[in-house]
C-alpha cells in the first residue's frame, strides 16, 4: 500500500500563530502535491512535491510522497532514484522504514526478488513489528527461490543437452570414420582384384601368344599364305595399258596434222591498213 506523509507543524510556531515562511511555503506545497494525489491527479501532485523539495526544507517527506506518486504511475526506476534519496535525507526509523518498504516494492515489481529482500530486510530492521513489511519480506524470499530453482534447473537443462550433442557429434565422427576406413578398405581391395585380375589377362595373352607361335597349324597357314600371294612382273603390259598407249599415240598424230592444215590456210603478205 503507497502512503503520503502530511508535513508536521513545528509546536512552538504553532503555539505562537507563526510559522517561518519557507516552512510554510513547503508545508502549503506538500499539502496541494496530497490533494492532487487524492483527486489522481499525479502530475499536479509530482510538480508541488518538487516544488516542495526545491525549498529545501521537508525534503524527506516530499521525496517520499514524490516517489510514491511515480511508483503509481509506474515509473518505477524513477521511483527507486527518489526514495534512494529520501533514504539519505530521513533522520528517524520510521521514515527511514517507509522508504525502505517501498523500496522493496518497487523492485518487487522489476523481478528484482534479491534487491527486494534485502530491502525489506532494512525495512524490518527500522520496524521489526510491520506485519505487511513481513509478509513482503516472506514473498520475496519465496520468490526468490523459486527463481533460483528454475535457473538451476535451466542449467542442468542447458548441461544435458550440451552434453547429449556433444556424444552426438562424437558418435557421428565415430561412424564417419569407421565409414571412411571400410571404404579405403575396399577401395584397397577392389585395387587388389583388379591387379590380379590385369596380372591373369596378361599371363593368359602371354600363353595364347606362345601356343600360337608353336602350333604347326599357323605355320602352314602362313606358308599357304605366301603361296597364295601373286607375283608382279614391272616388264609385262596389260591389255588395257597397251590400248591407252595406242590411243594417246593416234591423238598425238592427228594433233600435228591439224597443225599443219591450219598453216596452208593462214592467209600471207597482207598488210595492216594505218590511220593517217
Amino acid at each position: 500500500m503507497l502512503r503520503l506523509l502530511l508535513p508536521i507543524m513545528l509546536f512552538s510556531f504553532v503555539a505562537l500563530g507563526q510559522e517561518p515562511p519557507l516552512v510554510q511555503k513547503a508545508d502549503n506545497y506538500i499539502y496541494d502535491g496530497n490533494q492532487a494525489f487524492d483527486a489522481s491527479n499525479n502530475v499536479e501532485a509530482e510538480k508541488n512535491y518538487r516544488r516542495a523539495t526545491a525549498t529545501g526544507l521537508k525534503k524527506d517527506i516530499a521525496q517520499y510522497n514524490m516517489g510514491t506518486t511515480l511508483q503509481q504511475d509506474n515509473y518505477v526506476i524513477e521511483a527507486l532514484s527518489v526514495y534512494a534519496d529520501a533514504v539519505e535525507l530521513a533522520k528517524e526509523r520510521p521514515s527511514k522504514h517507509r522508504n525502505f518498504h517501498n523500496i522493496g516494492n518497487a523492485l518487487m515489481q522489476l523481478k528484482d526478488y534479491k534487491g527486494a529482500v534485502e530491502a525489506y530486510k532494512n525495512a524490518l530492521r527500522n520496524n521489526p513489528n510491520d506485519d505487511e513489511t513481513r509478509y513482503n519480506y516472506a514473498l520475496a524470499k519465496k520468490m526468490l527461490e523459486d527463481q533460483e530453482n528454475k535457473d538451476d534447473q535451466k542449467d542442468d537443462q542447458d548441461n544435458k543437452d550440451d552434453q547429449d550433442n556433444k556424444d552426438n557429434q562424437d558418435n557421428n565422427d565415430n561412424k564417419d570414420q569407421d565409414q571412411d576406413e571400410k571404404g579405403d578398405k575396399d577401395k584397397d581391395q577392389e585395387g587388389d582384384n583388379e591387379q590380379d585380375k590385369k596380372e591373369d589377362s596378361e599371363d593368359k595373352g602371354e600363353n595364347e601368344k606362345d601356343n600360337k607361335k608353336d602350333d604347326p597349324k599357323d605355320q602352314d597357314g602362313d606358308k599357304e599364305k605366301d603361296q597364295q600371294q601373286p607375283q608382279s612382273n614391272p616388264t609385262q603390259l596389260s591389255p588395257q595399258q597397251v590400248k591407252n598407249l595406242l590411243e594417246a599415240m593416234s591423238n598425238e598424230e592427228k594433233k600435228v596434222q591439224d597443225k599443219v592444215n591450219a598453216q596452208k590456210a593462214k592467209p600471207t603478205g597482207v598488210k595492216s591498213k594505218k590511220d593517217w
